[in-house]
């Protein structure tokens, strides 16, 4: 009876090894003939890879691209504008090492990595599958370069006392930078109370990003380089150049650049502006004017005599 009993035991072991290997064997034939049967026998790309990628300089690009039933078919990357091989698979043939290629096996997808992109990057990828014939697809990459400007001349000129404001604006800029640097002659520069703040904001209705230097009760000590440098953009300069109200250089330099001027005449009319006395203003005033009629005497008198004085 036991004997019998034991028997029974193992044939029932038997029988439901023999299924369970039938149900494997089954479950993986179905799955190869589901992977390679069909509209698509062997490899192919998904039609919902993407063909444009725009990115903001100096951060990374990720070309994507997907493809399915790839089995042991090789992926190669390669720059259209020259031709030039990127990558196969993983291994990489380029000296740039801002090129990387990747794999995600979740997604089937082959990744061309460019870290750090600059405008020179910009243009089409063709990601090629050996494949006969050869199937590829085809990515542009777009690198948006943001504008940076300190609003105004680029030399500031100023009076000693007065309230300073630099503004400084990013455009067309795809991502708000995470902080706003000033700097005086490459020091950065903080917030003191009662001297000097900076403010850093989203301008209304746009995605433009406004950073503005105030400096109050500005001094000789302030005169020099400021420089307006975003997180992971170029920076941008002017030179502020704070007068004590005597001779101001900055007149006397651009006299020369002016066409037909007088320098007498642009020498009043600098001191004109800087001088505070009501009674100092209303003689250099009376001065002006009279340089101004001696000089388009000269102007308008004839350099020779009419025919009949010759």
């Amino acid at each position: 009876m036991r004997t019998s009993s034991c028997v029974n035991y193992y044939v029932l072991c038997l029988v439901c090894w023999v299924l369970l290997g039938i149900t494997g064997v089954s479950t993986r034939s179905h799955s190869l003939v589901k992977r390679f049967s069909g509209v698509y026998p062997g490899p192919y790309i998904d039609a919902r890879n993407m063909t444009n990628v725009t990115v903001q300089l100096n951060t990374h690009a990720y070309l994507p691209c997907k493809v399915r039933q790839i089995g042991n078919k090789s992926v190669s990357w390669v720059r259209t504008r020259d031709d030039h091989i990127l990558a196969v698979d993983r291994t990489i043939f380029i000296a740039d090492d801002r090129f990387q290629s990747h794999f995600y096996d979740k997604t089937n997808t082959w990744s061309l990595l460019v870290k750090y992109a600059q405008k020179r990057d910009e243009g089409e990828y063709e990601c090629q599958i050996s494949t006969e014939p050869k199937l590829s697809h085809t990515v542009r990459l777009i690198v948006i370069v943001p504008q940076i400007e300190i609003l105004g001349d680029k030399d500031r000129y100023v009076k000693t006392g007065s309230t300073v404001i630099l503004q400084c604006v990013v455009k067309n800029s795809l991502e708000i930078p995470f902080y706003v640097f000033w700097l005086h002659q490459e020091r950065q520069l903080f917030d003191r109370k009662g001297k000097m703040n900076i403010q850093t904001k989203l301008i209304d209705g746009t995605n433009d990003t406004s950073s503005n230097l105030t400096i109050h009760n500005a001094g000789p000590e302030d005169s020099g380089n400021y420089t307006c440098r975003p997180s992971n953009l170029d920076s941008t300069s002017v030179q502020l150049h704070v007068l004590n109200g005597e001779h101001p250089a900055a007149i006397q330099r651009g006299i020369s650049s002016v066409p037909g001027c007088c320098r007498f005449l642009c020498w009043f009319a600098g001191a004109l502006s800087l001088t505070a006395s009501e009674s100092e203003r209303g003689r250099l005033c009376g001065l002006l004017l009279v340089s101004l009629a001696v000089a388009l005497t000269q102007t308008y008198l004839p350099t020779t005599g009419p025919a009949w004085y010759r």
